[in-house]
């Protein structure tokens, strides 16, 4: 069994800003598969299907990005997932607008919905899909930044890399890691 979880802000006020891209391709992928992610459970809102035959839980935690371990350990501890079957999907300001970046484990660097997570699951191993929102503008405060949303050009950018996002999680269950870095890493 995987979880693959998505990291945003839940509320309207936070829907589309760049820290809410782990949320907008979990919403993708729930599309393509077709799973309702409508179960209020572990701290964040649920969905159940398969991939590649395997069963998979899709969530996206609804204790605001800073606490986003929380809610990851709530579900891991319910459905009995290790780290290793746990998929994070993240934005990522170290990355340009629309690259991706897989991941079998890593540091926060800097990430506080990381940070929680490594913090409430005792790990760094735990592959993730860093989905690129491009660097903050000089004398720009990180918050604003991150919670603001994308322009005009840089939609249309962002939604294929959405799209190409949930790709990369699918791969991750259905080919396994390594393949799916080799096939993803620095795609735009």
């Amino acid at each position: 069994m995987y979880l693959i979880a998505g990291l945003g802000n839940p509320g309207k006020q936070y829907e589309g800003s760049r820290h809410n891209a782990g949320f907008s391709s979990v919403d993708i992928l729930a599309d393509k598969l077709g799973i309702s992610i409508n179960e209020n459970k572990h701290k964040g809102l649920c969905g159940k299907g398969i991939i590649g035959g395997e069963k998979v839980i899709l969530l996206k935690p609804q204790t605001y990005m800073n606490l986003s371990g929380e809610s990851l350990r709530a579900a891991s501890d319910f459905y009995k997932i290790e780290p290793e079957n746990i998929i994070v999907i993240y934005d990522d300001i170290d990355l340009a607008v629309g690259h991706l970046r897989v991941r079998v484990k890593g540091s926060a660097g800097g990430h506080n919905g990381i940070k929680s997570i490594i913090a409430h699951l005792g790990t760094q191993e735990f592959p993730r899909v860093r989905v690129g929102v491009g660097a903050k503008p000089d004398r720009m405060d990180l918050a604003d930044y991150v919670l603001g949303r994308f322009s005009q050009i840089e939609r249309p950018v962002m939604e294929e890399a959405f799209e190409t996002a949930a790709q990369a999680a699918i791969a991750i269950v259905e080919e396994g890691i390594d393949k799916a870095m080799n096939r993803f890493n620095g795609r735009k």
